[in-house]
């Protein structure tokens, strides 16, 4: 392990010719469901944007949009400069056409983040999750227009099988449509899926990837042990089969020693990790608090050698999962039993 020596190397976001920080300031924790002090969450931002991070990601959904307001009030004065992602998807009121991919919600969804963040564009617009029910080409059609008219500068997606982001790509080419520049999918220590095939597709079609969930949720701060009473926290409280999963409580225990003996805690030791892949562009962190920004930011110029990363690799293989993550994507395939089964009838006559 060594420290860099160099100041903020700013990478390009896949093939756009945007320059972000490899870390990114995630939004999700500012507002009621996080901190709810807007002032605090302020000034968490305008730490990160001194220490030279230039990528901020939110989503309408974070906080029913109290989250993109707080943003949108951060960087008055400094909107220039920064790379503003925000995300379109999830239910945004109980009117069932307030959500998903369509045409008929993405242009109004558009403008509302656009108000709330108090901007005139977005630099990256993502498509929060899949949506099996609308063809991808009307997604695309949409944002291409949106892309057209100045409101949004790049599209990108999030937590899609990587089925799909070829899907997308296809489609985009076929059609003469704006492409996905980026994806957003969940990485860490503990969720190394996506290298088997999402980070490889989007080295093959040039395109971005910002990780969320690089602490697994929490699990990789070393604040959740095997055998020991679970800490009094919001994600306990709400996921607690998934914190107290004993596979990657397991797999804790024995990383915890990796990093003792590189001189690092479990978080960095975690963050520097999904920095290593060659197709990470990007780390999401999220804070809730400064205490927690001021740890994760004091590990940025960590790099792992090649010693540390092997360790991990034979605590937890290369493209391995240890659990699920609540928030990830599971396709109807999985979902929905009639997709697993065939019909009664059918099996019986077999």
């Amino acid at each position: 392990m060594n420290k860099k020596e160099q100041t903020m190397q700013y990478r390009t976001l896949g093939r756009t010719g945007i320059k972000v920080s490899p870390y990114c300031l995630g939004a999700m924790m500012f507002g009621a469901v996080g901190n709810a002090d807007h002032d605090d969450c302020i000034r968490i931002i305008h730490k990160a944007l001194d220490a030279g991070i230039n990528f901020v990601d939110t989503a309408d959904f974070y906080s029913a949009g109290e989250s993109e307001e707080i943003v949108g009030k951060a960087l008055k004065g400094r909107r220039d400069n920064i790379v503003l992602a925000t995300k379109a998807h999830l239910p945004m009121g109980a009117d069932p056409n307030q959500q998903g991919n369509s045409r008929r919600w993405l242009t109004r969804a558009v403008e509302d983040s656009l108000r709330r963040l108090q901007t005139d564009h977005i630099d990256l617009y993502q498509i929060h999750r899949p949506a099996p029910e609308t063809d991808i080409e009307e997604t695309l059609s949409a944002l291409t227009d949106l892309m057209r008219a100045g409101k949004v500068r790049a599209i990108g997606s999030s937590t899609f099988p990587v089925s799909e982001i070829v899907e997308a790509q296809w489609v985009a080419e076929r059609r003469g449509l704006a492409r996905f520049r980026a994806e957003q999918p969940p990485y860490s220590i503990l969720n190394r899926g996506i290298e088997r095939e999402v980070l490889p597709a989007c080295q093959r079609y040039g395109m971005g990837a910002l990780v969320w969930s690089p602490l697994a949720m929490g699990i990789l701060t070393g604040r959740y042990r095997k055998g020991q009473p679970q800490p009094d926290s919001a994600r306990a409280k709400r996921f607690p089969k998934q914190m107290a999963d004993e596979r990657r409580l397991d797999a804790v225990e024995r990383l915890i020693p990796v990093a003792e003996e590189a001189g690092l805690s479990l978080t960095h030791m975690a963050m520097a990790f999904v920095m290593a892949h060659p197709g990470v562009t990007s780390a999401i962190l999220g804070p809730r608090t400064m205490e927690q920004f001021d740890n994760l930011l004091a590990g940025a110029e960590i790099v792992l050698d090649d010693q540390v990363l092997d360790r991990i690799d034979a605590i937890v293989a290369p493209g391995a999962d240890l659990g699920s993550l609540t928030a990830a994507y599971d396709p109807p395939s999985i979902t929905q039993a009639p997709l697993r089964r065939r019909p009664t009838a059918e099996r019986a006559a077999a």
